[in-house]
């Protein structure tokens, strides 16, 4: 019961780190082209 608990807690904040990882990464590159489109 234990294990099986901390296994889904585990797994979910790997997930929850893949997506925040995704957020970010969208983020950078949606401030990179508003950078790109502002200067030119």
């Amino acid at each position: 019961m234990m294990m099986g608990w901390d296994g889904m807690m585990g797994g979910g904040m790997w997930a929850m780190g893949i997506f925040g990882l995704l957020v970010l990464i969208l983020l950078v590159l949606t401030i990179a082209a508003l950078i790109k489109y502002l200067r030119s």
